[in-house]
């Protein structure tokens, strides 16, 4: 989905669940026509976890259409870092609705680059025409979670002074940061089912305004034509490249068969013969390859994004982040994540993982293990530096297994996420949405291209294996 967009629901309960490579406080609040909370006990999050029809559960939101009071229009999911002060800048979220019954994906949605954001309106459950409807919104907040709550009517702690006695009334904390308020955010983007006017926005709250805000201003008023408003222009997978013209002899690069050459395979590297592969899947047609000109890309299965920016290489050095949460709270899940390093011909060249955090000349290092999964950010993280691997290394084949012999099925929230490492910026992203009760997965690889520029495709395959040595193969196949 897209800032703005909205679907119908098929199902009569549904979750939201909203992940980030930070730990996220996830809450939701139940609002009348008028955009505010009838009383402070519509206010849902981990403290105070149902309200009817709405209940919170483990970082999720669930709603039951059904059981929601005729007086309450919509439900607005929010979510806030839980370390005090940290803002979204690098740590975007992705928010999930599913069928609750059933567990089927029914639209995803993450929100444009943010900055300074403390807090976020992510989507909405809103009623329409006697349908229940999901919107994405996407309104950034810059003081937390109070300034969300505040602006929808719930009573927020007054600070006291040192003599005890309440502190004169301030204005919310709230400053919307992106958007127009989420109570006036009526209009359709892409992808939207149907074209629905504006609802009338809230009126001005008896204090002073704000002081002006720190992020963008809201953009102006929707187009009052009749005819919809145009949907912005998706991710448009570009053309691959067509192949080079021949170069002179001997400035082909080592290890990579010429594409003039019909194919012919380079010349097979010392050692043991390699092992004999079927040919990988081909993409779905809706697979595509795409580029970072537009910022930070997010990848569904078979989807590949090219590591370059304007024609030109992007990146010298790249991190990859790999995450998972325990589905069960308190109960710690050892997942490993893996690098395996291949030839030309899918030949394994060497794995990096926790017992061994160092190949190819350090140009690839592990971060070390971790044992629980549990914390904020990427649990394990494997740096790659481009330049330096070598140049009969062709692929890296990125993967998760299970060591203690745990299922996915009882894994949340699988990322892995390609950052810049010199800067920390995210780039682009990879949730498995759908567990499978196996103890391996094969995350992503990183193929060389003939043009020596680097291409990132998403797998999220799931595998039985529960070490990098049983992933060899598996890793192959890919490629």
């Amino acid at each position: 989905m897209t800032p703005g967009s909205n679907i119908p629901l098929p199902a009569a309960r549904v979750t939201v669940e909203v992940t980030a490579p930070v730990a996220l406080d996830v809450s939701g609040l139940l609002l009348t026509a008028d955009g505010k909370v009838r009383s402070d006990d519509d206010f849902v999050f981990y403290n105070q976890p149902s309200a009817p029809g709405v209940t919170h559960r483990a970082g999720a939101i669930e709603v039951d259409t059904g059981a929601v009071p005729d007086g309450v229009e919509k439900v607005v999911v929010t979510a806030s870092p839980d370390e005090a002060g940290r803002g979204f800048a690098g740590a975007e979220p992705t928010a999930t609705i599913r069928d609750a019954d059933g567990g089927a994906v029914l639209a995803t949605f993450t929100p444009p680059a943010l900055g300074s954001e403390t807090a976020l309106v992510v989507v909405e459950i809103y009623r329409r025409g006697g349908a229940w409807k999901a919107r994405a919104v996407g309104q950034g907040y810059a003081n937390g979670l109070a300034g969300i709550a505040t602006d929808f009517g719930v009573t927020v702690e007054e600070p006291t002074t040192q003599a005890g006695t309440p502190a004169a009334p301030t204005a919310p904390a709230s400053t919307p940061a992106v958007g127009t308020p989420a109570a006036a955010a009526g209009s359709s983007g892409a992808g939207s089912a149907v074209t629905e006017p504006a609802a009338a926005a809230p009126p001005p709250p008896p204090f002073p305004a704000p002081a002006a805000p720190a992020f963008p201003a809201a953009p102006p008023a929707p187009f009052t034509s009749t005819a919809p408003p145009p949907a912005p222009a998706p991710f448009t997978p570009s053309a691959p490249p067509s192949p080079p013209p021949p170069p002179p002899a001997g400035a082909v690069p080592a290890g990579f068969p010429p594409p003039w050459a019909g194919g012919a395979p380079a010349p097979a590297p010392a050692g043991p013969p390699a092992a004999s592969f079927p040919p990988p899947t081909a993409a779905s047609p809706a697979a595509g390859r795409i580029n970072l000109d537009k910022g930070r890309v997010s990848l569904s299965k078979n989807q590949s994004v090219s590591l370059v920016k304007g024609g030109r290489p992007l990146l010298s050095t790249v991190r990859m982040g790999l995450g998972w949460e325990p589905a069960r709270r308190g109960r710690s899940i050892d997942l490993d994540a893996s690098v395996i390093a291949y030839g030309p011909r899918r030949d394994h060249r060497d794995s990096c993982y926790f017992g061994r955090l160092r190949i190819l000349g350090d140009a690839v290092r592990h971060a070390g293990d971790n044992l629980t999964g549990r914390g904020s950010g990427d649990d394990e993280s494997i740096t790659v530096d481009l330049g330096r691997v070598p140049a009969d290394v062709t692929s890296l084949v990125f993967t998760v297994n299970s060591f203690s012999g745990q299922k996915f099925t009882q894994v949340a929230k699988a990322y892995c996420r390609l950052l810049d490492d010199a800067s920390g910026e995210e780039l682009v992203r990879f949730d498995l949405t759908n567990s499978e009760a196996q103890t391996g997965v094969v995350m992503c690889k990183l193929v060389r291209q003939p043009t020596g520029e680097w291409e990132m495709t998403a797998i999220g395959q799931y595998v039985k294996a529960r070490t990098v040595r049983g992933m060899v193969d598996h890793g192959a196949a890919t490629l």
